[in-house]
């Protein structure tokens, strides 16, 4: 993206916050970026699509930084996946997100409405496959439930509190005491062996994308302790670029390329660079 794209999200991202996405004009984008029609539909076929690129800009940022959480940590860390989500809510809040999620729901377009609804599904499936690191593989037939309960309940938390205090409530501590709700009914619900929704269906909300691996959420957290051994050596670059290749296959691709990642792997593990022995 060249930077006057990206300066015409920004601008109308501002715009969104101050007047409203509904109540801001195409005209008051051009005049607020100081660019013309023409360039304007250079990049958007639409003010809506301007709005997916701002959501996916904005979200790329926060899964990023959201990873780089778990850099060298045990995915399994409950205190962890706290800060994670506090990363979450904070990114919410400073981008003023669920203002625009909700003049949403008042748009005709069915291309707008259902990139929001994937987007939904999409912090769902990855709330279901943390769930799974955290609580293990034995409760994984009642996670899917529990990640959509704990969606509801970290949201309807946050907005209820901030209503409370004036949007000035402790994200620390409504993120704290929702994951303490959810630990327990996890718990409970797994002893009941009650199960509403059949984690299943995440291949049917996501037809397009291969099932993960079971052990391809394990390669992903290998990658991330590795590039974490390697923080301190600054003559590493080549390896750096070996391990964000073999992330971006493990996450954006539909069908990794598995030939080429245990090439990859090959070739870190017979390195002579100073690699802990256990990660390998």
């Amino acid at each position: 993206m060249n930077d006057k794209k990206k300066h015409v999200i920004k601008m109308a991202h501002q715009l969104f916050i101050e007047k409203g996405f509904q109540a801001t004009s195409i005209q008051d984008i051009l005049d607020y970026s100081g660019i013309a029609k023409g360039t304007f539909y250079n990049y958007f076929s639409s003010k809506n699509e301007l709005l997916m690129e701002l959501l996916k800009t904005i979200y790329r940022k926060m899964e990023q930084d959201r990873n780089e959480l778990l850099l060298g940590q045990d995915p399994a860390n409950l205190e962890i996946f706290i800060k994670q989500i506090e990363l979450q809510m904070e990114t919410n809040r400073t981008k003023k997100l669920v203002a625009l999620f909700e003049e949403v729901n008042f748009s005709d377009d069915k291309d707008l409405k259902n990139f929001i609804i994937k987007g939904q599904l999409r912090i769902i499936r990855w709330f279901y496959r943390r769930f799974i690191d955290i609580f293990g593989e034995n409760k994984k037939p009642y996670l899917l439930d529990c990640a959509i309960m704990f969606n509801g309940i970290i949201y309807q938390n946050m907005r209820y509190s901030s209503m409370a205090y004036d949007s000035n409530s402790s994200i620390h501590k409504v993120v704290q005491y929702s994951v303490n709700r959810i630990v327990k009914v996890i718990e409970e619900v797994s002893q009941a062996g009650e199960q509403l929704i059949d984690p299943e269906v995440l291949t049917r909300w996501f037809p397009d994308e291969q099932l993960e691996h079971p052990y391809q959420h394990r390669l992903y957290n290998t990658v991330l302790k590795l590039k974490a051994s390697l923080t301190k050596q600054d003559t590493q670059a080549k390896y750096h670029e070996l391990l964000d290749f073999i992330q971006s296959e493990l996450t954006n691709s539909k069908q990794p390329r598995i030939f080429l990642i245990e090439s990859a792997f090959e070739a870190i593990k017979n390195s002579e660079t100073p690699f802990n022995e256990n990660a390998l």
